[in-house]
């Protein structure tokens, strides 16, 4: 069903839940997030009134104030005295909740959420090379060298390699000691890292010139170059992503 279909029949139409949810608030979220961000509530409408929700779902009052809440928390819906509960703009939504960003890539047909995700990735992980040129210890350093020689051995190996790669740029986000972009960005990477549109192509060459790009890294860090090891940074994450992406949608925002 399209989602204007879904928007004629409003919330008549009955969930998508193969059994009854253990917690019905969080699974009613869930579903009118996906409807939200699917147009199936438009920005500037009214979600349907209480009653009516509870009829729909078949669930009780406390559960929708419950998913209510929720979706104020998230930044998708506004409670007006007298007015209802109104959808807000995309503007207000939190992009980094689990439920919104995981619903808004799954309607992007265009990749421009992944690709704005790469584009906050690549500024704050630059950053954080740049600081790590700075302060990498010799420890650090070994473990990046050896990193980067077993990703080299392990470039038919794809789920290894992939573990590796992650503790690759963990590693460099550790040693420049903000705790803050490392969060931010482990948790943009946690929702999308094992969906097949972030993913991507992985074949054997890809993982050869994506760990060219991590030796590169490695070397401007060793090195103790900052500015290097934030070009090479920039450079490797914006190459990696738009190989993987191939030739969908216009990446001419990765370029900024």
């Amino acid at each position: 069903m399209t989602a204007s279909q879904e928007a004629t029949s409003g919330a008549a139409v009955p969930p998508a839940w193969v059994r009854r949810p253990a917690n019905l608030a969080r699974a009613l979220t869930a579903e009118l997030v996906g409807r939200i961000v699917r147009g199936v509530y438009p920005s500037g409408t009214s979600l349907p009134a209480e009653p009516g929700l509870c009829e729909a779902f078949g669930v009780s009052r406390t559960v929708v104030r419950e998913a209510v809440k929720l979706l104020q928390e998230k930044g998708l819906v506004q409670v007006r005295q007298g007015a209802g509960t109104m959808v807000t703009p995309p503007s207000r939504w939190n992009m980094l909740d689990e439920l919104v960003l995981g619903a808004s890539i799954e309607e992007d047909e265009s990749l421009e959420i992944l690709d704005d995700l790469v584009v906050t990735r690549r500024l704050l992980e630059s950053d954080m090379a740049n600081v790590a040129a700075q302060l990498a210890t010799d420890d650090v350093l070994d473990r990046l060298r050896t990193l980067v020689d077993e990703m080299d051995r392990l470039v038919d190996d794809r789920v290894t390699y992939e573990e590796h790669d992650r503790a690759f740029h963990d590693t460099i986000m550790r040693a420049s000691q903000n705790r803050i972009a490392r969060a931010v960005v482990r948790s943009l990477e946690g929702q999308v890292i094992n969906t097949a549109r972030y993913v991507g192509k992985t074949e054997r060459a890809l993982c050869v010139a994506s760990n060219q790009g991590h030796r590169r890294v490695y070397e401007r860090v060793a090195a103790h170059d900052p500015s290097g090891a934030a070009e090479a940074m920039f450079d490797h994450i914006t190459e990696a992503w738009l190989v993987r992406r191939g030739g969908t949608g216009d990446p001419g925002r990765l370029r900024r």
